[in-house]
């Protein structure tokens, strides 16, 4: 039944004309550059393929915006949705990038009327994937998201093809460029935080409105849950997981983890314990001389850890039009060439649902940093609150700050569970000499 599903497919593939119609929705800076290449590099697709394609239809909030170059105006449509309904679409690219509304409304039409879909939204993608890609299942069509994760490191096609007999029980890695961009930046220059998430603004690295999403530690987490996913075999995963950004990182933190001979970066983790999913995104302490801690600028990398391939490293860029153009464009690539997958790299009546590892029962050393009042007693308080959470003290480093009557208390700790590091954050809060919010960071 299996071969006879993937054979029909196939054959659905290799009758497709070799004239294919393409539209493109959204042309923010990644549609654009794409638009770009798909204009540019026809005979290239052609020698490759051997298929014809044609852009014929595109779709933005703006028709007017001025861009790098030109757009066929005759073919642009204010409503994504008319498209459908007016012209014959073979492939679709979605760039528009959210998690609901016009993104899901074109990628889920598209589907049903048995158009491929080809998206670099990890918002959609993490939320919607397992409805989405059930979908494309039903009608024999493709819904790539290569793009969705890394950018341009083809960590999902490794996982789905290259690792596809492997048993992986481990992924992690560095997964947003703006994150590593700043943190490497504060080190480099030691610049404050703010000073720093201007500059990669400035750059582009940054959203210039809201870069919450990049900082609070959400767009890693999206694209774990993707990873987790095709990794294991699971369905996507609904559950509140342990997340963190980097918004409370100071550069007083990078300098004295330098010191340690630690460096500071913001991990994606997924795993399975026992049968259970553990994922989560935070910062850790990270060893300088380890390969995740020479992972600079805006850079991203994946480590995975299977059997019997052993670690296996990816990186490169991980965001920017570039590329996220490069991942489209392969994705466009392997449809042209017939090649029909599962989205997921499994039916979708073969994933089940994850059991989710208790967070509260992981360990971790921590690294805390305690701004105080500079007055006797105060450091026997703190330690007193540490032994009560039954958290051992590996080191103490102190440092005084006379002008201001107050000191840095940086604790370095040996494995303590989560729940304790937790209840020992509540209890320095409410502590009166403890003037500012602690910063925890995990050693991994």
């Amino acid at each position: 039944m299996l071969w006879n599903m993937l054979k029909n497919q196939h054959i659905q593939v290799c009758q497709m004309n070799n004239k294919i119609n393409i539209a493109v929705i959204g042309l923010g800076h990644v549609g654009n550059y794409l638009l770009n290449e798909l204009n540019t590099k026809k005979k290239d697709i052609e020698q490759k393929t051997g298929k014809k394609i044609n852009v014929v239809a595109i779709s933005a909030k703006n028709k007017n915006k001025k861009r790098k170059f030109k757009i066929n105006k005759s073919i642009f449509f204010s409503n994504p949705i008319e498209i459908i309904k007016k012209k014959k679409i073979d492939i679709l690219f979605e760039v528009i990038g959210l998690s609901d509304g016009i993104s899901k409304k074109i990628v889920e039409l598209s589907l049903k009327n048995k158009i491929h879909v080809i998206t670099p939204n990890k918002a959609l993608i993490s939320k919607h994937g397992d409805y989405l890609s059930k979908l494309a299942e039903k009608n024999k069509v493709n819904l790539e998201f290569e793009a969705s994760v890394a950018g341009g490191i083809p960590i999902l096609r490794t996982i789905k093809e290259g690792l596809a007999t492997n048993k992986i029980n481990k992924v992690y890695g560095i997964l947003n460029g703006t994150c590593n961009y700043i943190l490497s930046e504060m080190e480099k220059t030691k610049d404050n935080f703010l000073n720093v998430l201007k500059k990669a603004q400035h750059l582009g690295y940054a959203e210039q409105g809201n870069p919450k999403l990049d900082l609070n530690g959400y767009d890693a987490f999206s694209k774990i849950r993707i990873l987790s996913s095709l990794a294991f075999n699971k369905k996507i995963s609904k559950q509140k997981c342990l997340m963190e950004g980097i918004e409370n990182i100071e550069y007083k933190d990078i300098d004295i983890s330098s010191q340690l001979n630690f460096r500071i970066k913001l991990l994606g983790i997924t795993e399975m314990i026992n049968g259970k999913l553990f994922e989560r995104v935070h910062p850790c302490l990270v060893k300088r001389d380890s390969y995740i801690g020479n992972v600079n600028g805006v850079m991203n990398a994946v480590i995975v850890h299977g059997k019997p391939v052993g670690e296996s490293v990816l990186q490169g860029e991980g965001a920017g039009p570039g590329a996220t153009s490069s991942a489209l464009m392969s994705d466009l690539l392997s449809i042209l060439r017939g090649n029909i997958k599962y989205p997921f790299g499994l039916h979708d009546t073969k994933r089940k649902k994850a059991i989710i590892y208790n967070e509260k029962k992981s360990s971790n050393s921590l690294y805390l940093r305690l701004e105080v009042k500079d007055k006797p007693g105060v450091l026997s308080e703190i330690t007193k609150l540490l032994a009560n959470n039954k958290i051992s003290i590996e080191r103490v480093i102190q440092i005084p700050n006379h002008k201001k009557k107050s000191a840095s208390i940086v604790i370095i700790t040996h494995k303590a569970f989560e729940f304790r590091s937790q209840n020992l954050i509540k209890g320095l809060k409410k502590n009166n000499n403890v003037i500012k919010k602690p910063v925890l960071i995990r050693l991994f």
